[in-house]
């Protein structure tokens, strides 16, 4: 790729959503090389571009987020495009491979930047009174954009499998003649970086002293992304996924990066925020309780996209698209910590008694028929609960799009948005990409496979001083959901591995739920028949009685709905797009089973 091309391209990301707001880099109008190299700002802009190529999920297919296409979530308008990963529409010529040309994209830039825009002096701007703050942060670029480059090569990774890498600039011939490296050597490289990389890098953008350039830029990745990233992908690599054998070592290795994340995490005063639903609030980045769980996140402008999306229809312009499974609804604990099929085995949960006594993430996930939503979201019809019932006024078919699982999305739905034209609002977001949260449960999942793996009968409880694991799978599962605002009970000490692997899994589904995990988790624990062929719906009927004397009284009856997905083993992986191997001249071999 030529570099004219590439700061033209540049030029166009700039315009378009983007972290920016939060990394104070200026627009600007330029065409070739020595141009570039005059200022750090616009060699800053070639680190927003790269920025924008990292992932998120706001409605990624046609407001249809990944999680539709696993066992969190329903979308609510036949035909859209997510159903493809399970009804057969999708294959090499169909590959949905927005992840593939975003990623060498980013890796394209990020070659660019570390080969040709490395060791300049800008000696033109050298009197400028804050050259020694511009230059400190553009001799960190470097090592952002060998971070963005392993973690595009994490994405594609997971996704495909063994990927062509590129680790320097190329012309299309150079490209298009490299064949996949193995995902071994894909997850070695991620490995190798991170390490390379991680006590380089800037470890907190909000304790520069001196050298911070105007405001702190928390957006930008530090050491903490760093090992967030070997970690997680350390825990890839050790799946069942990519190690057929389940070799104990990886785990090992897994687990010892997720303590390294976790220890130091603590020492920099980084802890669980007190309360689960502000990780995703408007103000999350600079709030001190979810700033210090979240690692990194990627910012977005103000907008009501995913809430126009998302929010019950019946309400102006909302469409009702993700909804809710009764999967996801079951997989709550209740509050004295059973389980709803415990709960139900004992009598003392039902399906008309769906939300009472559950942990508390539960209602800030999912709304539910009977809930009472803020005015505003109701032109001229009041503080109205929700009606999902059939043939309510949130629910079809009143509404022809309304939820065919009987509940809507909260998470990451702000709820101060108004869509209502005469008085709609935006709010800024950010996509979680590295929290605390996760590096607790990826702590817990690896460390407990690997003393599964030594032959450990109660590998839940297990500890090793010896190598520095003195806390358990289990208190690590536990964390967080004793946050302070959850306050759910620690899982009990002796479960057996098949009961805590099923509690663990559970969590996970909790905590995680439509932050983008669940597709990849199921796969790499290759247990999709499991989990993602039933999908479950509910649907409630409304019945109304009069007695005597004219007064009605209401009552609904709940019934549970199976809907059977396909699933076929090639799913695990992506196919590579037909196109990518035509330009190979066929160097690129497809996946098996595509």
């Amino acid at each position: 790729m030529k570099l004219n091309k590439i700061i033209c391209g540049v030029l166009g990301a700039l315009s378009l959503v983007s972290c920016a707001d939060k990394m104070d880099y200026t627009e600007y109008n330029i065409y070739d090389k020595d141009y570039i190299t005059r200022n750090f700002g616009y060699v800053g802009g070639l680190m927003t571009r790269i920025y924008n190529d990292l992932d998120g999920d706001w409605g990624n297919y046609s407001g249809a987020v990944l999680g539709s296409a696993t066992d969190e979530s329903q979308v609510s308008h036949s035909g859209n495009a997510i159903e493809d990963f399970y009804n057969g529409a999708w294959g090499p010529s169909n590959p949905y491979s927005s992840i593939w040309t975003t990623c060498y994209d980013g890796i394209e830039y990020s070659n660019q930047v570390l080969d040709e825009f490395q060791g300049l002096t800008f000696d033109e701007l050298v009197l400028n009174s804050d050259y020694a703050k511009q230059m400190y942060r553009y001799q960190n670029y470097k090592y952002e954009a060998r971070w963005a480059r392993a973690y595009f090569y994490f994405l594609l990774v997971r996704q495909y499998g063994g990927v062509p890498l590129k680790t320097r600039t190329m012309t299309a011939a150079e490209s298009n003649a490299l064949t996949r490296s193995s995902a071994d050597s894909i997850f070695q490289f991620i490995d190798d970086e991170c390490v390379a990389i991680q006590d380089s890098i800037v470890k907190d953008y909000t304790n520069l002293g001196d050298m911070i350039v105007n405001k702190p830029e928390t957006a930008r990745a530090n050491k903490y992304a760093v090992m967030a990233l070997r970690a997680r992908a350390a825990m890839y690599y050790a799946s069942p996924l990519f190690n057929p054998n389940n070799d104990a070592e990886r785990w090992l290795k897994a687990a010892q990066a997720c303590q390294a994340l976790i220890d130091s995490c603590k020492a920099g005063g980084r802890h669980l925020s007190a309360s689960y639903s502000q990780l995703w609030g408007a103000t999350s980045y600079s709030d001190a309780e979810p700033y210090a769980e979240i690692i990194f996140s990627r910012r977005y402008a103000a907008s009501r996209t995913f809430e126009t999306y998302n929010f019950p229809t019946g309400y102006q312009s909302a469409q009702g698209m993700n909804c809710p499974t009764q999967n996801l609804v079951d997989a709550y604990d209740m509050t004295d910590g059973s389980t709803w099929a415990e709960a139900v085995a004992a009598g003392t949960a039902s399906d008309d008694d769906m939300f009472s006594n559950r942990d508390p993430r539960l209602a800030l996930t999912v709304a539910h028929n009977g809930e009472a939503w803020p005015t505003d979201y109701y032109a001229n019809n009041g503080n109205m609960p929700l009606q999902t019932y059939v043939g309510g006024i949130n629910a079809r078919p009143t509404s022809p799009y309304g939820t065919p699982t009987s509940y809507y999305l909260k998470k990451y739905c702000n709820s101060s948005i108004i869509l209502r034209s005469s008085s709609a609002n935006t709010f800024a977001h950010q996509w979680i990409t590295f929290r605390l949260g996760e590096a607790y449960l990826n702590y817990a999942e690896c460390l407990f496979q690997y003393a599964k793996a030594q032959g450990a009968s109660n590998a839940a409880d297990y500890t090793n001083t010896a190598l520095g694991f003195t806390m358990s799978p289990r208190l690590a599962a536990s964390q967080t959901r004793m946050r302070s605002s959850i306050a759910m009970p620690a899982f009990p000490t002796g479960m057996d591995n098949d009961t805590f692997w099923k509690r663990y899994q559970n969590e996970r589904f909790v905590e995680l739920a439509f932050e983008g995990h669940r597709f990849f988790d199921v796969r790499r624990w290759k247990e999709a028949p499991k989990f993602f062929t039933n999908i479950v719906w509910m649907q409630i009927t409304r019945n109304v009685t009069t007695d005597d004397t004219g007064a009605e009284t209401e009552s609904f009856t709940y019934k549970r709905i199976n809907n059977t997905r396909s699933w076929d083993d090639k799913m695990y992986l992506f196919p590579i797009p037909q196109t990518e191997i035509a330009k190979s001249g066929g160097l690129i071999e497809q996946n098996p089973g595509w």
